[in-house]
């Protein structure tokens, strides 16, 4: 069976390469040849007509029939992609670039949580003189927050992942269930669920850092705020409370089957009925399809669980961007690129290979909304994921060494899940952990 990699789980990786990444100190891509944002928005049409060779690096398996559109609408420029590793190991690899001065590609596929770590070291050309600020209301502000940074534009929004619950509707009419619409009835409905049939979860979770963050932004926290090099690291805020208050009993009381997402197992599970719901990005459609083919038919999309019923509060779980590296010596060329693929006429092409859109007027077409999934039993699946998408709110934030935060989540939090450490507990080790890292590489963090 094929299993699709999923390009926006969290960053994994080991400290030690991830931290290779981050070096306040040394010399910015400015220094290998970049133009130095010498050109404008009037510069990138001639640039697309002149053409030339543009390197990019993705992994996104909807870039391939996206650059051959491309292609056949520029003739004069020819795109090579490079896949080099997916997260952790394309950023490192970028960094290794990057000091060495030469093989820099144009365009990088990034996530979400790595562009702040690479605008502040000033690797990434802001987009602003090239109109990138002309299209904020092209895109949902979630994702659009996340690559305007500060007074900059650091890449355009390649797909977004507003958070959902999929669950599975037999397994659920089978054990009479009813879609949960608050966390307190959710967690009741996973005790219903486990008491019925000991081998039934509700939800799988080994202890997975972009969860953990996706759910405390849900709870409207926002333990991390940076302005340049000053940060605050603040995961005791009432936001990481409130997701701790409601998911400690889920482990205490056995209720989470502990399977690591994304592992075969995961998948078996999500197909014998094992775990029946997902908390997750819009984008998890297509991946359910793709390793899950034996639940046709079984699987629904649903909101957002809400901690106070009525509400309609909602996070982003994933997401990607592209940008143009500052060392770039055709930024113009590659900004007309990334454009086309995220703002232009790429989009469509992208949604036909099954993205799930940052743009607005895609999200709100009634062609998209309308869509009938027969795997989700006919259910018009992006109604559910467009309105998720308009309740994301605003105002979160990633470190600018979140790679790194990430790469320690299980020496800290991670001892939550398997041992008898209280989340809140796990949550302040890991805030310790954190700022002691950014004070020791130079940044001045706060702890809240």
């Amino acid at each position: 069976m094929i299993r699709i990699f999923n390009r926006r789980r969290a960053l994994a990786g080991s400290a030690a390469a991830v931290a290779l990444a981050l070096t306040l100190g040394a010399c910015s891509s400015s220094d290998n040849g970049g133009n130095g944002g010498g050109e404008t928005e009037t510069d990138v049409a001639a640039a697309l007509e002149q053409g030339g060779d543009l390197l990019v690096w993705g992994w996104d398996a909807t870039l391939p029939p996206m650059i051959e559109a491309f292609e056949e609408a520029y003739p004069n420029v020819n795109v090579e992609l490079a896949n080099v590793g997916t997260g952790t190991d394309a950023y490192t690899a970028l960094q290794n670039a990057i000091q060495a001065g030469s093989g820099i590609p144009d365009v990088v596929h990034m996530e979400y949580s790595a562009v702040p770590q690479f605008a502040l070291t000033e690797d990434l050309a802001d987009l602003t003189p090239f109109g990138a600020a002309d299209l904020e209301d092209s895109y949902t502000p979630g994702t659009w927050g996340s690559v305007a940074i500060d007074d900059g534009v650091y890449g355009l929004p390649l797909d977004s992942g507003p958070m959902a619950m999929f669950y599975n509707a037999t397994v659920f009419e089978e054990n009479g269930i009813a879609v949960p619409e608050t966390w307190e009835q959710y967690v009741e409905a996973a005790r219903t669920l486990h008491t019925a049939d000991p081998s039934k979860y509700m939800v799988g979770d080994a202890g997975d850092a972009g969860f953990v963050q996706s759910m405390i932004w849900q709870a409207d926290g926002r333990p991390f705020q940076s302005e340049g090099t000053d940060v605050t690291v603040d995961l005791g805020d009432d936001g990481s409370n409130k997701f701790a208050e409601m998911w400690q009993p889920m482990l205490d009381e056995d209720l989470v089957a502990p399977v690591v997402t994304w592992s075969d197992e995961w998948y078996k599970a999500l197909g014998d009925g094992t775990i029946n719901t997902l908390l997750i990005g819009a984008w998890m459609p297509v991946n359910l399809e793709s390793g899950v083919p034996e639940a046709a038919g079984n699987w629904r999309a649903a909101p957002m669980p809400q901690y106070t019923a009525g509400d309609d509060t909602n996070a982003e779980n994933g997401g990607s961007a592209l940008v143009v590296t500052e060392a770039s010596a055709q930024q113009a060329l590659a900004y007309g690129f990334t454009e086309f693929s995220n703002s232009g006429d790429g989009v469509g092409v992208r949604l036909e290979a099954g993205t799930f859109p940052a743009t607005v007027a895609d999200i709100e077409s009634p062609e998209f909304t309308g869509k009938e999934f027969p795997y989700f039993g006919g259910q018009k699946v992006n109604e559910v994921l467009a309105a998720a998408a308009t309740s994301v709110s605003s105002g979160w934030q990633y470190l600018p060494f979140q790679a790194y935060a990430v790469s320690i989540f299980n020496d800290n939090l991670g001892k939550s899940y398997t041992s008898d450490q209280p989340l809140t507990e796990g949550l302040a080790s890991w805030q310790d952990a954190i700022v002691s890292y950014g004070n020791n590489q130079g940044f001045t963090v706060n702890g809240g």
